[in-house]
């Protein structure tokens, strides 16, 4: 189940919400393909002015997007190809939907979780 964090700046963020939401579940699919649509896990987190920083100095052209993924996805043959195209879609969406000179602050990391380590309802996700 991808599930993603995404931090931005509030200013960014308001009112665009359901754009971006779509947006980046879309880079998802691009990725995995159609069946992982409905299991696309996005939570937002708008970040008040003066609350992001780089090298030191607050601003509001960061990004963060913290994207949990199944371990196993970094030991395929394609594991470059993917991850990169996770990356470069999750930037692109961001970069769309709230604003391109957020694309140069834009963080993507991913998360690897084994299965054994995720759980949805208290059970073990599979």
């Amino acid at each position: 189940m991808p599930h993603l964090t995404v931090h931005l700046p509030e200013n960014r963020l308001a009112g665009k919400e359901p754009v971006l939401v779509a947006a980046l579940t879309d880079a998802i699919v691009d990725v995995y393909g159609e069946w992982a649509r409905d299991l696309v896990s996005v939570r937002l987190a708008g970040v008040p002015a003066g609350r992001f920083a780089q090298g030191g100095k607050a601003g509001d052209t960061n990004a963060s997007v913290i994207m949990g993924v199944r371990a196993g996805v970094f030991e395929r043959p394609d594991a470059t190809e993917i991850t990169a195209r996770l990356g470069t879609g999750l930037t692109d969406a961001i970069a769309r939907v709230a604003g391109e000179d957020l694309r140069a602050g834009t963080m993507v990391e991913l998360v690897a979780s084994p299965p054994e380590r995720t759980f949805v309802g208290g059970a073990v996700a599979v």
